[in-house]
């Protein structure tokens, strides 16, 4: 232990990919998972992109820092036309996954990070390790579990210190939408705040809008995406970040980090992505966001019927479970931890528990993440449809549909 420092002796892995990790060892004995846990897109790469990779394998050279130039080139179109505001090549910053470039930018920024809470469980340890100051806003199911510009504001009064606000809008962990946006904005620029809008579910809004703060404050707002999510490619690990030229200090600095650091992102994947931001993903985007609403509006409405409290979610593949007018002293389930590891262990439902996310674990709830199922397959039933009926439900997503039985029996089973 004397060679490790301090505040990473009790470290732990992500909660995220320690659920992948158990729920796979628990299947290979021979037990059935119903996996709530991971959120990982359950649509393919689109094949026009696995033809590009393909016809791009044999590229082995390092590429620049930044990133190949066609790719940072058609990534500053596409966000110059998403969040309307004009962008080129030289602000943009093409990483191993968003989740480096969000740690990197919270590493070179001089000052604290404010966190919503709940908030993605990986922008906490990150600001825990370089030993930033974090200051949490608390959210509630009322405010769609995002801030209001009355508790931005308060926290900007009593604190003069650089702040450093990371948003996530649809949200992980509750899969709505910020109400809040413009004057979140307004707020941010009156005390000078520095925004990472991560942006990483925007093309998954079930109302196909992409919403974002940038659209009212652009020169103070980092944008954060990349392909894991709407693009189905977690595991290519390409990220991006894109900034305002008077955000360039903090571009540059992050730059010669990632040239100590990762030095470029894997050639073939970046040739690749090129066609991510250059084609029009249109009709395969509406099938992906008609889909998850499907499975997310029945899902919830099941929870609900049962009197577990979940707001509807709006974007993503996430909802919020509040079980506590569920449990009852006689289940012996004192925090949402235990609650967790109970649904896994005697249902086989496999679940991330809020306070994961900067939530109190006495409130009994859980974050569900609604992609056990197969996407391809979903996406080909649709070929000729326009809609799901709620009698596909069982056929398309039987590991959802059987998970969510598992959860409504126990529920009414206490209530016999």
């Amino acid at each position: 232990m004397r060679f490790i420092e301090k505040k990473f002796v009790d470290i732990k892995p992500s909660s995220t990919l320690s659920i992948n990790e158990l729920s796979k060892k628990i299947q290979t004995q021979g037990k059935k998972v119903f996996k709530f846990g991971l959120g990982q897109s359950p649509f393919p790469v689109p094949s026009i992109l696995v033809k590009e990779l393909q016809k791009n394998a044999h590229s082995k050279d390092y590429l620049d820092v930044s990133g190949l130039y066609e790719l940072r080139d058609s990534i500053a179109k596409y966000h110059t036309s998403k969040n309307k505001f004009g962008y080129n090549a030289d602000d943009v910053l093409v990483g191993p996954g968003s989740k480096e470039l969000l740690f990197q930018c919270q590493m070179v920024f001089d000052g604290i990070t404010l966190l919503p809470a709940p908030s993605w469980v990986s922008y906490a340890p990150q600001a825990n390790f370089l030993g930033k100051k974090i200051l949490w806003i608390q959210t509630t199911a009322k405010e769609n579990w995002h801030i209001t510009a009355n508790l931005l504001e308060d926290i900007c009064k009593k604190d003069k210190e650089n702040k450093l606000l990371i948003l996530n809008s649809p949200n992980n962990p509750s899969g709505t939408s910020s109400r809040h946006l413009e004057e979140l904005a307004f707020i941010a620029k009156k005390y000078e705040l520095i925004i990472i809008s991560d942006e990483i579910y925007a093309e998954l809004d079930f109302t196909g809008n992409y919403q974002s703060i940038a659209h009212f404050y652009p020169e103070g707002t980092i944008v954060s995406g990349g392909l894991s999510k709407w693009c189905g490619a977690g595991g290519w690990r390409l990220g991006t970040m894109i900034f305002p030229q008077n955000l360039s200090l903090i571009r540059k600095a992050m730059r010669s980090v990632a040239s100590e650091t990762f030095t470029s992102v894997s050639a073939p994947i970046q040739y690749a992505a090129v066609k991510a931001y250059k084609i029009n993903h249109n009709e395969f985007l509406k099938k992906c966001r008609l889909i998850l609403k499907f499975v997310s509006s029945f899902l919830h409405e099941e929870l609900c019927s049962v009197g577990i409290k979940a707001l509807k979610p709006t974007g993503g593949f996430y909802i919020l479970c509040d079980f506590s007018n569920v449990i009852k002293k006689t289940d012996n389930i004192f925090s949402d931890k235990e609650l967790s590891n109970f649904l896994l262990q005697k249902l086989g439902v496999a679940s991330l528990p809020g306070s994961d996310f900067g939530l109190a674990k006495e409130k009994m709830i859980l974050r569900l993440a609604f992609v056990d199922f197969d996407g391809g397959k979903a996406l080909k039933y649709l070929r000729y449809r326009n809609k799901l009926e709620i009698s596909d439900y069982k056929e398309l997503f039987p590991m959802v549909y059987e998970g969510l039985l598992k959860i409504k029996n126990w529920v009414l089973e206490k209530n016999i």
